[in-house]
This record gives structure tokens, sequence and C-alpha cells, in this order.
């Protein structure tokens, strides 16, 4: 199955041997993204804006992908602190629509440039 390599400038650079998202048949493997400004590359302040800004450069990703969040069957949020999961949940019902795709919520001490909040997506296309 030949994989191609999805690429915006519309979302933050790769800050690693990485890609944005790789897509093999059907299906789209966005790589996990943190509350990055992507014209700045410097990190938003706070939960609620972090969270935003990551469901945004995801939302990107997809779009760069021909594809939306309609079509996404699994996430999986990773949190610093889990006292932050209702504001990333009530975040998260602005970008999803019932029925919610497939979800992870994992709790990490610590994440890349210090962000709050990562999340990554896979996306299964009709």
């Amino acid at each position: 199955m030949a994989r191609s390599i999805i690429s915006t400038p519309s979302a933050p650079a790769a800050i690693g041997p990485y890609s944005q998202a790789v897509k093999v048949g059907n299906q789209v493997f966005l790589s996990g993204q943190i509350g990055l400004d992507p014209a700045s590359m410097e990190l938003v302040e706070g939960i609620e804006a972090q969270a935003v800004r990551v469901f945004e450069n995801l939302k990107a990703v997809a779009e760069a992908a021909g594809t939306s969040f309609a079509e996404v069957a699994k996430i999986t949020i990773y949190l610093t602190d889990l006292a932050n999961f209702g504001v990333v949940n009530e975040v998260m019902t602005r970008y999803f629509a019932e029925p919610y795709p497939a979800r992870a919520t994992v709790g990490v001490r610590e994440l890349p440039r210090g962000a709050l909040v990562e999340a990554d997506l896979t996306i299964v296309l009709d």
C-alpha cells in the first residue's frame, strides 16, 4: 500500500523527525499536536487556549489531507494535569459532534516545550 505524507503551513512544522500526518490506504494518522501557534512557533498561554490551538492545528492537518473531524475514528489526548480534563472536554465539544470518535485520555508527567495538552488523531476515510 502506498503511503503519502501530509503537510501544511497552517499547522506548526514538525519539531522532530516526524511528519504532520501520513496517509496509508483509507487511513490518515495525524501526529501529536501541542498548542504551538503555527506562525510564531510559540506555545500559547493557558490550558483553554492550548486546547483550542491543539484542535485548530489538528483541523488544519486534517483539511490538508482532504478530510475533516467528521471522519475521525480515534483521538488520544495527553494531559500534564488531569484536573484539566473538564476544560479539554468542553473545548473538544466545539470541534466534534455526536457520535463522538473513540478516545483515550492519558495523564503524563510532561510534554514537549512545557505544553499542558497534546492530542493525536486517526482518521478513516469513507
